[in-house]
């Protein structure tokens, strides 16, 4: 049996503990990534509630793998879009314990080029 966290929630809890200095009163766009898909979420940790998301299970995203760089800048212009159609321009961005390349990278790209700002 180990004893202490895995290096994946180290990571987590570092990354989350300095977002919460950082993010003053911004919604925080959390991303998570499975072996076969990506999903992003734009949360209000103030209210509790989930302002925006999108992922690579939704239908019309399945015509791409979940699990490449393609379907992640997808998810990323899909959370965008929804993001500012609730009047969210600015975030923080909450990779997890998620190191940033590959598709967490491109997801992030994404949601810059598409308009979120962080």
């Amino acid at each position: 049996m180990t004893k202490g966290l895995s290096l994946f929630e180290k990571r987590r809890r570092r990354n989350r503990t300095a977002l919460r200095s950082r993010a003053g009163s911004r919604p925080r766009l959390s991303v998570h990534r499975s072996g076969k898909h990506i999903y992003a979420q734009v949360i209000d940790d103030a209210a509790g509630k989930t302002l925006a998301a999108a992922s690579t299970l939704e239908k019309d995203a399945r015509d791409t793998s979940g699990a490449n760089v393609e379907a992640a800048t997808a998810v990323g212009k899909r959370v965008a879009e929804a993001a500012k159609q609730a009047g969210v321009t600015q975030v923080v961005f909450d990779r997890g314990g998620f190191l940033y390349h590959g598709r967490v990278k491109a997801l992030a790209d994404a949601a810059r080029e598409a308009g979120l700002e962080f």
